[in-house]
């Protein structure tokens, strides 16, 4: 078990992130305000999952640069294939999409694509830029070789009445495209404004987590099987965790609970995580009367240079009564949540609770996330549970999420060639211009201390200002 070297004990309020009192709905069940879904490069409507893509050849469409853009059809779709992904708008010039917004907050941007071989253009081979709201989404970004379609997501702020989205070939004779496009009113509580910072040496909190821009780069479902959008509320994917679990020991297994979730106060809403993910998780369980010294541990491949928003599911579906489960969390060997007892939080059993932390990679290109005993785990008993992991890449200082680039350099780059020209000149700019808005940020800090999101005052049994979180030194 991964221990601490710091011997002093520091101690967070108890932030729970999500208070709602739902009783079970069904999954179709989330209306957002703003729902627009693009079918790029068709002459007709599409639907998927029950969700109606429309075509972005409409002369309502939110494309602005049609007549830079050329519509391309797949010739040889697989009988099998989804219908979004046999169509695609080719860029060979800097074209935008902009879609109006009625409702300000955190949207999710999908993006879909498909690198298939029409007309003599073989999709695998272009290469570009995508920008979201002004945030550089994706830099040099190909979908090459691979045969199954991806989806890139991003949770971004929207103040204004639109959010534009602009593709930008890499240089000169290059060409971007995309299949599909969503952009959605994310559910209130699906992205809490702050959370806990874990680094080892201070005790801090992380504000303003919403008005980053966030890149999801694993979503798992723990212990359990694929979820797809069609079971999601907000037509999420979930992979399964078994790639990613590094634990060499045989005591951790599976749980499937074939009972009620009870989303309650204290818990999480379906909209923060399906019943198919608090259904299912991975325990460790000692025998023999004897508590384990091991932890299951997940390894996530992450790009070195961001912070990471790590968001963690439990749900106890081990226990047969209350107060039975006690267990530390840890994330890239910092102790970050320690004697963790679900119980006193949700004050019943198999209902659903997250905890955000924040965590900057270590240079290693691997985030790890661990569950284990703690000194209070009881005796042939579970020493530790876990149900999903969530992990998002948070912007830079340059409002980037593919490097040290920023879009005013992306956008002054086109048409004169390979972007590494400008780099020495533009990216002191943006470093200039991100300084400039950090200090901004500390001024109006400093004028208003306050950094809590605002929580519940009605929450019974639940002393907000006396929680159980503890960091400490690294492993």
């Amino acid at each position: 078990m991964e221990e601490t070297n710091s011997h002093r004990i520091h101690t967070f309020s108890l932030l729970i992130l999500t208070f709602s009192l739902l009783s079970p709905l069904p999954l179709s069940s989330f209306s957002p305000t703003d729902n627009h879904l693009i079918s790029c490069g068709s002459t007709v409507d599409t639907t998927v999952d029950n969700r109606r893509f429309i075509s972005d050849s409409n002369p309502n469409s939110p494309l602005l640069s049609s007549a830079k853009t050329i519509p391309l059809t797949n010739q040889s779709p697989s009988p099998y294939s989804i219908q979004i992904y046999n169509s695609a708008r080719i860029f060979k010039k800097p074209s935008k999409y902009a879609f109006e917004i009625e409702e300000p907050g955190t949207h999710m941007v999908r993006l879909h694509f498909h690198a298939f071989f029409s007309s003599n253009l073989d999709l695998s081979d272009a290469q570009f830029h995508v920008l979201v709201n002004g945030y550089v989404a994706l830099s040099n970004f190909s979908v090459g070789k691979v045969r199954d379609f991806v989806v890139k997501e991003y949770f971004i702020w929207a103040d204004s009445d639109k959010i534009v989205i602009n593709f930008v070939p890499a240089k000169k004779g290059d060409y971007g495209f995309v299949n599909a496009i969503e952009v959605i009113s994310a559910p209130k509580d699906l992205i809490a404004d702050v959370g806990f910072l874990v680094n080892g040496n201070k005790d801090e909190k992380f504000v303003g987590l919403t008005k980053q821009a966030l890149e999801t780069v694993h979503r798992i479902n723990v212990g359990g099987p694929k979820v797809t959008p069609f079971n999601d509320t907000v037509w999420r994917t979930w992979i399964p965790d078994h790639e990613f679990l590094k634990s060499s020991n045989d005591l951790s297994k599976r749980m499937y609970f074939g009972g009620r979730i009870h989303y309650q106060i204290g818990g999480a809403s379906r909209e923060v995580g399906p019943d198919f993910v608090y259904k299912t998780a991975r325990v460790i369980t000692n025998t023999n009367g004897s508590v384990l010294n091991v932890n299951m541990t997940w390894e996530f491949p992450v790009d070195e240079g961001y912070k990471y928003l790590v968001r963690m599911h439990f749900c106890d579906i081990a226990s047969i009564s209350l107060g039975l489960i006690h267990f530390n969390v840890y994330v890239n060997g910092y102790l970050a949540y320690e004697d963790l007892d679900l119980s006193s939080i949700t004050y019943t059993l198999a209902s659903p609770f997250y905890v955000d932390f924040v965590v900057d990679d270590d240079s290693s290109g691997v985030l790890r996330v661990s569950v284990g005993p703690t000194n209070k785990t009881m005796a042939y008993g579970v020493d530790g549970i876990l149900n999903g992991v969530e992990i998002m890449k948070m912007n830079n200082s340059m409002g980037s999420l593919g490097g040290k680039i920023c879009a005013g350099m992306v956008l002054k780059s086109w048409p004169r060639g390979n972007i590494g020209v400008l780099v020495p000149f533009v990216a002191g700019l943006c470093l200039l211009l991100s300084l400039a808005l950090v200090m901004h940020r500390r001024t109006v800090g400093l004028r208003n201390p306050v950094s809590w999101s605002k929580l519940p005052t009605e929450v019974p049994g639940v002393d907000l200002n006396h929680g159980n979180l503890h960091l400490s030194g690294k492993a």
